[in-house]
């Protein structure tokens, strides 16, 4: 039984500039990551691995530089790692995105049965939170979101536990596979690779999937599929903050001087 993990290489945004004349991003010189949350449902698939004896394969939509992601997650432990790269793929928003993981992961599954799908609950680049479950709409998939532990597979019967993290409390839920699951940071902490396992991961094949091996209609992926875009990105502009009632004990006076300041700016009404 197959484990895959999804992961993305995103820019890093702690060091994402914007050119504040065509209001795009400024790429150039910027190191590319894999994405966070996607390190944690890669370390899962890992575990999952290790603890049930299951194949674990990384999966990943990018251009050719994005080898340098998978080769990570070689290094890591992963017993195949598949790039999924073409033009007619660029400029995909998340439908388009969900659907070719998915054709991807109906392959594998023809390979070998797929029992547990991993995704970041989402990227630190677009936010969307998207991509996990487009990818269990179109299999049909069980769908587990923020995921912070698994609890049990019983795979005599087919089903997982696993515990979400909900605002304020969690909640335990048991669900069949194949299941499609989208993790949060507190799952586990990712594993660093040992320096045998970095070299031998420079010589291991990345297997490439153009849409020649996928078949897909190219007016259903890449920008041709894809009906969202984004029109414009900028940084917003920040605001002098300002200190109210410095220096007055009186909590009434401080409020009542709030009050005036909020008023003042039409932020409050009467």
């Amino acid at each position: 039984m197959l484990v895959i993990s999804c992961i993305k290489q995103v820019p890093d945004t702690t060091q994402v500039k914007i050119d504040p004349v065509t209001n795009t991003l400024i790429r150039d010189g910027i190191p590319f990551i894999i994405n966070p949350y996607d390190s944690h449902a890669l370390e899962e698939s890992l575990k999952l691995k290790e603890r049930y004896g299951l194949r674990s394969v990384a999966l990943s939509m990018g251009p050719p530089n994005a080898e340098a992601t998978l080769r990570k997650a070689y290094a890591l432990g992963v017993d195949e790692a598949i790039l999924l790269s073409d033009r007619c793929f660029g400029g995909a928003d998340t439908l388009a995105t969900s659907k070719v993981l998915s054709a991807a992961i109906e392959r594998l599954n023809k390979q070998d049965k797929v029992g547990v799908v991993f995704c970041g609950k989402q990227t630190i680049d677009g936010d969307t939170a998207q991509v996990g479950p487009g990818i269990a709409s179109r299999l049909g998939f069980s769908q587990l979101t923020l995921v912070d532990k698994i609890e049990s597979i019983d795979f005599l019967r087919k089903t997982i536990k696993v515990r979400r993290k909900l605002e304020g409390r969690h909640e335990i839920v048991e669900a069949p596979l194949p299941v499609m699951i989208t993790v949060v940071r507190e799952l586990n902490r990712p594993r660093y690779p040992v320096v045998p396992m970095r070299i031998a991961a420079e010589e291991m094949e990345i297997k490439v999937w153009d849409n020649s091996v996928l078949k897909l209609d190219v007016n259903t992926i890449g920008l041709k599929g894809s009906p969202t875009w984004v029109s414009k990105i900028f940084s917003p502009e920040r605001d002098q903050g300002e200190i109210i009632g410095d220096g007055i004990t009186d909590p009434v006076g401080t409020t009542n001087l709030l009050i005036d300041k909020l008023l003042g700016k039409e932020l409050l009404t009467v």
